[in-house]
Formats: C-alpha cells, sequence, structure tokens
C-alpha cells in the first residue's frame, strides 16, 4: 500500500498540470470537451492524494521505519491512535495532507457546480489545480517526499514530539487545515471574475458558504489549539502569542473582515477593490500560516520542521500569486468602481469600514510583531525577541474596539442613522453597560480593561437579546403563534443574519474570558506529604489543597510520576486531582501534565514545578517526595470553550441553506417579509 501510495503521488504531478492546463485553455477558447477534462482530472487528483496519504498512513501503523518520515516521527510503543496523527505531525506529511484536503475541497467544488456557473468554473479548476500542482512539487522536489527511504531500517523510531501525544494536538491541525485550504476556493472564484470580466457581486454570493467553512474551521482549530496548549504546556495559559498562533490568527482576521466587508457589497454596491484585495489577501495568509510552520525559520512549540529548503519556494509562489492577482485587479478597476458612497460616519458602512480598519490593524500589528525578529536579524544579524507585553499593549485596545462594534454594526442603520435610530438601538444597551461596570466597581474590581470588557460585553449582549426579542414577538404577533415556535421560523427564515448574531454572542464569552486573567491568583509552595496549600478565589471562596503524596506508574511508552492532591472548597471536600511528571523513554524528554478541576466560574490548576530529589523519587526512596507545588485559580477560562461551543452552532445555523423560497405559499412570504418589516421598525 505504501509503495503504491508513493507512484499515486508521482502521477498526481502531470495530473495537476494537464487540469490546469486544460482549463485555462478551455475557459478562453470555450472548449467543453476541454473543461470537461479539466474538471474530471480533480476527480482524479483527489482520489490519487487520497492514496498517497493511505500510503504515508499505512507506513506509520504498520512500523516501517525504512522510511524517514516514520523513523524521525513514531516508533513500536506508540499509541496507534497518534500513529494515525503521523500523517500530518511533520513537515512532509502536513505538506501533503494540504495538498489532498485541497484536492477533497476541489472535487466538492467541482461536484457541486457541474451543472451551473460553467463561465466561472474553467479559470476556478485551473487555479485550484495549479495551487495543488505547487505543493505536489514541493513534495516530489524540495526535499520533503514523505517516500523517501533510509539506507538502513532502524529497529525502531525516534518517536513522536512527546507535546504532540495530546488529543487536542490529533485534531487541532486537520481543523485548521481543513480551514486554510476551503478559503482557496474563494480565492479561485474571485480571480475567476477578474478573469472572465464578471465583477459583480456574484462571485460574492456563489462562494460566501465556502468563506463562512473556511471561518468556521478556522476558528475552531484556534480554539481547540488553544485547548491543547492549556492543557499540555503547564503554565496556566492558553495564547502566549507565539509566531505560528500568530500564524494562524492572521489568516482568520482578514476572513473575519471579508465576511463582513461583503455585506456592503451586497447591499450598497460599495467596497469592490476592497474585497478583492482582502480575499486575495487571506488566501496569501492562509499560503504564510503553512509556510511559517514548516520552513524551519523560526522557533517555536508548535513547529516541527527538519529543513528551510521550502522557504525560498514557498515565498516565490506567494510573490508570483501577489503579482499576478494585484495585475488582474488593476486590469479591472474600471470594472470594480463603487456603485454609492458612504454618506455618514453614523451607518451601519461606515461601522463595517471601521471594523475592516481596525481588522487589518490588528493583522499588521500581529504580522509586524511576529516577523520582525526575522527582518531584524536577517539587516542587524541579531535576534530579538517580541513577547507577549508587546501583543497585549498593541492588540487589547484593538480589541475592546471590535468589541464593541460587534453591537453597533448590525443594528446601526443603512446610509446614515437618525438621533431617533440611534436612542432606540443604544440608549438601553448603554445604559446596561454602565451598569455593569459600577457593580464590577463596586465588587472591587479596578482593572481597567476587565472593567471596559465587561461593560461593553453587557452592551453587546443587550443589543442581540433585544433583537431576537423584538423579531419574535413581530412575528408570535402576526403568525399567531408561541414565542418558542416564533423564535425558531424567525431563525429560520433569515439563518445568516440570526447565526450571525448567536456567533456574536460566542465571540462575547470569549472576550469575557479573556477579562478573567485580569483576576489570576497563584501560588507557589514547597511541600513535603501531608502538608497543605491554600489558594484564596477572587470570588471569595478558598481552596486547601493536601498534598498525599506520590505514585508511579510505567506505560508502554512513558514512566508516570503523579502527585496526588485532595481539594477542599471552604472546609468542604470537593474531589481529587493529580499533576503529573512523564518521562518519554524513546524520546528521553521530560514533560509536565498538570491537573485541572473545572467549574463553570473557574478552574483549579495544578503545575508540578519540580521535584526537589528526582533521582531518589525514581528509586522509590521514601524521603524523597518533596516537591514544589503551583497552584492557580484561572477565572472565567471555561467561557473560552463555552463560547466556542455557542460560536459553532450560530456558525452551522448561518451555514445551513435556507427554506426553498415559495415551499409554503405566497401568503407565507408575505408574512415573513411583514415579520422582518415590524422588526425593523423597532429598531427605529
Amino acid at each position: 500500500m505504501t509503495a503504491l501510495g508513493e507512484f499515486a503521488l508521482w502521477i498526481a504531478l502531470p495530473v495537476s498540470f494537464w487540469g490546469m492546463a486544460m482549463g485555462f485553455v478551455g475557459g478562453h477558447q470555450k472548449r467543453g470537451d476541454l473543461v470537461l477534462s479539466a474538471e474530471r482530472s480533480v476527480y482524479l487528483i483527489f482520489a490519487l492524494l487520497f492514496v498517497a496519504s493511505l500510503g504515508v498512513v499505512n507506513a506509520f501503523l504498520t512500523d516501517q521505519f525504512q522510511y524517514w518520515y516514520v523513523a524521525n516521527y513514531s516508533n513500536r510503543q506508540l499509541d496507534p491512535f497518534f500513529k494515525l496523527s503521523g500523517l500530518w505531525a511533520g513537515q512532509r506529511g502536513s505538506l501533503l495532507f494540504w495538498a489532498v484536503l485541497l484536492a477533497f475541497f476541489s472535487a466538492v467544488c467541482v461536484f457541486l457546480n457541474r451543472h451551473r456557473n460553467r463561465e466561472f468554473m474553467p479559470y476556478v479548476v485551473g487555479i485550484l489545480q495549479g495551487i495543488i500542482g505547487f505543493f505536489v512539487v514541493v513534495l516530489l522536489f524540495a526535499g520533503v517526499n514523505p517516500f523517501e527511504q533510509l539506507g538502513f531500517v532502524p529497529a525502531d523510531g525516534a518517536g513522536l514530539n512527546p507535546q504532540l501525544q495530546n488529543y487536542w494536538m490529533t485534531i487541532h491541525p486537520p481543523v485548521l487545515y481543513l480551514g486554510f485550504t476551503a478559503f482557496s476556493i474563494p480565492f479561485a472564484f474571485a480571480m475567476a471574475a477578474l478573469l472572465t470580466g464578471r465583477t459583480d457581486s456574484r462571485w460574492i454570493v456563489l462562494t460566501r458558504r465556502w468563506t463562512l467553512l473556511s471561518w468556521f474551521f478556522l476558528a475552531n482549530g484556534i480554539i481547540f489549539g488553544m485547548r491543547w496548549a492549556y492543557e499540555e504546556l503547564g503554565w496556566g495559559g492558553y495564547w502566549f502569542w507565539d509566531p505560528v498562533e500568530n500564524a494562524s490568527l492572521l489568516p482568520w482576521l482578514t476572513a473575519t473582515a471579508f465576511l463582513h466587508s461583503i455585506m456592503i457589497q451586497e447591499n450598497r454596491g460599495m467596497l469592490k477593490v476592497w474585497n478583492m484585495s482582502l480575499v486575495l489577501l487571506t488566501f496569501l495568509l492562509t499560503i504564510f500560516a503553512t509556510f511559517l510552520t514548516r520552513s524551519g525559520l523560526i522557533e517555536s512549540v508548535h513547529s516541527f520542521a527538519e529543513n528551510t529548503q521550502i522557504a525560498l519556494i514557498f515565498l516565490a509562489f506567494m510573490g508570483s500569486i501577489f503579482i499576478a492577482s494585484v495585475v488582474l485587479i488593476v486590469y479591472r478597476l474600471p470594472d470594480l468602481k463603487s456603485e454609492n458612497q458612504i454618506q455618514s460616519f453614523l451607518s451601519r458602512e461606515a461601522a463595517f469600514l471601521f471594523n475592516n480598519l481596525i481588522f487589518l490593524g490588528a493583522a499588521f500589528a500581529v504580522l509586524w510583531g511576529t516577523m520582525f525578529p526575522l527582518i531584524s536579524e536577517a539587516f542587524t544579524g541579531e535576534q530579538i525577541s517580541v513577547g507577549p507585553p508587546f501583543f497585549n499593549r498593541v492588540n487589547i485596545p484593538i480589541g475592546l474596539g471590535l468589541l464593541a462594534l460587534t453591537g453597533i454594526g448590525p443594528v446601526i442603520a443603512w446610509r446614515r442613522a437618525t438621533r431617533r435610530n440611534l436612542k432606540r438601538n443604544f440608549a438601553i444597551p448603554v445604559a446596561v453597560g454602565a451598569v455593569v461596570v459600577g457593580v464590577f466597581w463596586g465588587l472591587g474590581a479596578r482593572n481597567g480593561y476587565a472593567l471596559a470588557t465587561f461593560g461593553i460585553s453587557a452592551f453587546v449582549l443587550t443589543i442581540i437579546f433585544v433583537e431576537f426579542w423584538k423579531g419574535t414577538k413581530a412575528r408570535a404577533r402576526i403568525e399567531g403563534e408561541g414565542i418558542l415556535p416564533a423564535l425558531a421560523h424567525l431563525v429560520g427564515r433569515n439563518r445568516r443574519r440570526w447565526g450571525g448574531y448567536i456567533v456574536h454572542v460566542g465571540v462575547v464569552l470569549i472576550f469575557t474570558a479573556f477579562a478573567g486573567r485580569a483576576f489570576e491568583v497563584e501560588v507557589r509552595e514547597t511541600m513535603n506529604p501531608g502538608e497543605t496549600v491554600s489558594v484564596a478565589s477572587p470570588f471569595g471562596h478558598t481552596y486547601t489543597l493536601t498534598y498525599e503524596g506520590m505514585s508511579s506508574s510505567r506505560d508502554q511508552n512513558f514512566d508516570r510520576w503523579a502527585a496526588l492532591m485532595s481539594v477542599q472548597k471552604n472546609g468542604e471536600t470537593v474531589g481529587a486531582l493529580s499533576t503529573e511528571r512523564r518521562f518519554y523513554r524513546v524520546n528521553q524528554q521530560m514533560v509536565t501534565e498538570v491537573g485541572i478541576r473545572s467549574t463553570p466560574m473557574e478552574d483549579l490548576y495544578v503545575i508540578l514545578a519540580d521535584v526537589e530529589d528526582f533521582e531518589g523519587l525514581v528509586a522509590n526512596e521514601p524521603d524523597a517526595q518533596r516537591i514544589v507545588a503551583q497552584v492557580m485559580v484561572n477565572p472565567l477560562v471555561g467561557w473560552i470553550w463555552y463560547g466556542g461551543i455557542i460560536l459553532t452552532i450560530g456558525t452551522l445555523i448561518a451555514l445551513w441553506p435556507a427554506a426553498a423560497a415559495g415551499r409554503r405559499g405566497k401568503s407565507d412570504g408575505a408574512h415573513i417579509s411583514s415579520s422582518e418589516a415590524l422588526a425593523g421598525a423597532a429598531r427605529g
């Protein structure tokens, strides 16, 4: 099977080039036979790359250590579950994984458009096959072939990085890569629109769900990565502004800006050049994220590349895409003129434009902070680090501005907001936000950024609640329905709008969780068995942890030493937790596994920071159990995960196809229009 996979990878190269050539030639000459051949090549290349991926997976599962990739990322004792994740654990496999995911999305795109949008599809296929072909060329000729064999067969492999042997790391990279590759579809349609001269909003309508799907995967991939960092890295946090974290955040920022700005083009015929530029920028950032992770140019806990040979190849590819796309945009500038202009800064158009500018400002700040060490080293020879203080100082105010616009943008009037509109939509939310700030101030909260976050979050949630209440009440009154059926039908009739509101609720919860970091409490204590350590929660209660002692065990892949802690809350026993040190024998690496007790309002987080006499502990000496425990109370951290769930639900609602128009008759459509008109009138 593995040999078949290697053969399939080599066959994929001419197939991708054939599909690219037939797509462009067939589109230019309007040759249906050539276009059909190009589209069939997409199905074929997906099958070939899928077989190649199965070949790599088979090599991992059957311990074929004659392959360089398997020998360096697996060993005989590794759990089969983690052997499966070897496909994306390293540079070679992840590039193949990127290509097969793009081929899958390309095949889905061709299938869905087999009888429609025929003017776009030849160029869409040509562009997608060109991107796939680039990755196949890199795999075969840039020294990163996953099927490269050693001159001998090792008895065992080097093993998978212990920090990757975690459930969240098995799903974080695939989900993130789904987001990266899915955005190639909107990019291909945008470029096809420029090539065909069809630069109206149709390409946006055709790719709206693809864009939202990409955004959905990017958001969840980032959240899964935060969960992995929180559980596995053992420092008590979930985001450290690591270069690879930043690389995954960048396309999410620009994709979010794009999702908001396309509403202006659809409703007002504006920002056409801006949207073309955003789709280009987001696509390039998805390639940049892959490049940065796997090029070996940076030091990162997420980066496991072994050579830098492909760095220049990726830069050349991105440069070529950028130049070609800019030339197309400039060529079509006369067709991309805005149909309207912004009439007032107090309008939805202006709010969305400000939203876009802030998102791009955040993206630039993150990109500059990420790349500055490399730029500095290239020009001065000095290594300069840019750490969390810089990113926090720049991005926290930006984040607060975005959070406020989350509430303002969807309800402020198009064209020009009147005083009546502003008063009706914002008077109550502003009052609620002010009350929340006052309450937290009275409770002793003094962190300015945290107070601002709580106030703005209350402001946004109030706006969303009022919008749902007004719409549901109007629907119930017109249709004679109960509140819950009216709510369900309201959401079902405009899933994009109401799903977006639910996504905003998830975002607000995540921002609120971020603000909780301002109130973290930490205690570090040296302990012998039987001793206790106490830590006061910012919510007023006290945890007391009693160190019961150490236990040891032997897993097939590592040795474990666990410190058991019994936990009391205000003197009442609430359970126990353990924190571990694990020694991975094959890797000869020691890692820490934290103990976490989660509640809706806070996490009790315990780290085995040190064992004073580790050699004695290994020898089972009874007096060698003295440890250093780091105990933290992390308020609201669970709201990141809850917010992620709500964000997921909202996105799925927005993605779900709308009910067919007229399915229940013309009168029903009239009723829905009246309901929406009443809701709009209630907003002022």
